[in-house]
């Protein structure tokens, strides 16, 4: 651990940018409650070479007057409850106008809440993440530009930007499971396995489906998702790991059936870990091809659905097909 990381628990008014020792870059304010976590985070910041200003538990991002924060939010918050939940939107919202960086990482029980108290901009949301997750993570925080944010970026440089963090996070991925010490998962839940499972949502489905338009039946887009879920099988599940078809695909059998998709469930759907499932979600409703809807029962939760081109897209594609077989 540098100089920077111990001791990691310490009054949360103290200010460690006033250290002449203090390394240049960017700045941290770690919140979490689980006291490995917060180890983790801020020897993680401190490799990065990040200035932890603040590393306590969460209790202090309760109260209404926030003081100054570092350039990057970091909060570990795997069980959220209303008033925490109420405190994370504030936050994000914060973000989402050009506040600090943030990255929540959290649990797949509490995505949902999560995600509809806010619109969370550049946010990076974590689903259970791995050690190697979190460093990915604040990689990205610490390289990207002072007030740049990920809607200033050319979509195509966005797209390589995703593609590269994906590719990277594989690599990652692939050192833990041969047992590398040095990504070793913590070990604090486990993400859900990667092969062959049902692409059903976990929300209840329409007995049958209503016409929509020009869009295919539903149960001919069930069909299809299933023809590719086939592909785990026999082929690396990761030879597949861009998720946005997927996505698209689940969506759109969800219009064709008239009803709503939550985010837990279209991560589920998109079959990748939850954190990527959750990156691409945002960076699609980001650039236009997915849309949230407020859950008008429980103001605290979206769900996703296609965007009116991406509906109109769709429409068009499954048009072009009509007549064809075998199209996966």
């Amino acid at each position: 651990m540098g100089q920077n990381a111990a001791p990691f628990q310490y009054a949360f008014g103290e200010n460690r940018d006033t250290a002449s020792a203090s390394p240049p870059g960017s700045s941290a304010s770690i919140f979490a409650d689980r006291s490995q976590v917060r180890g983790l985070l801020s020897d993680l910041a401190d490799d990065a070479g990040m200035r932890v200003r603040h590393c306590t538990d969460i209790a202090p991002l309760r109260d209404e007057a926030l003081p100054a924060l570092g350039d990057i939010l970091i909060i570990d918050a795997p069980i959220v409850d209303d008033t925490l939940a109420a405190v994370l939107g504030r936050l994000g919202e914060r973000a989402a106008r050009g506040g600090e960086a943030l990255i929540l990482s959290t649990s797949a029980d509490a995505i949902d809440t999560v995600y509809g108290m806010a619109e969370w901009g550049d946010a990076q949301i974590l689903i259970n993440p791995s050690a190697a997750e979190r460093a990915m993570a604040l990689a990205v925080a610490a390289a990207r530009a002072p007030g740049q944010s990920v809607g200033d970026i050319a979509s195509e440089d966005r797209a390589a930007l995703m593609r590269l963090t994906e590719q990277v996070s594989m690599l990652a991925r692939r050192i833990e499971a041969r047992g590398d010490e040095g990504f070793a998962s913590e070990n604090l839940a486990k993400e859900p396995d990667t092969g062959f499972i049902s692409l059903t949502p976990r929300h209840e489905r329409a007995t049958a489906a209503r016409d929509n338009g020009s869009l295919p039946p539903a149960a001919l887009i069930r069909e299809i998702i299933r023809q590719r879920q086939l592909r785990a099988k026999f082929f690396d599940a990761e030879l597949f790991a861009d998720p946005a078809w997927d996505i698209l695909l689940d969506l759109t059998a969800a219009q064709a059936e008239r009803t709503q998709v939550s985010v837990s469930s279209l991560c589920i759907a998109a079959n990748v870990p939850p954190t990527t499932a959750l990156r691409w979600i945002s960076q699609m409703t980001e650039a236009g091809l997915l849309k949230r809807v407020q859950d008008r029962a429980d103001r605290r939760r979206a769900f996703i659905a296609l965007s009116d081109k991406s509906v109109a897209a769709m429409s068009g594609y499954f048009a072009a097909l009509r007549g064809s077989s075998a199209v996966v």
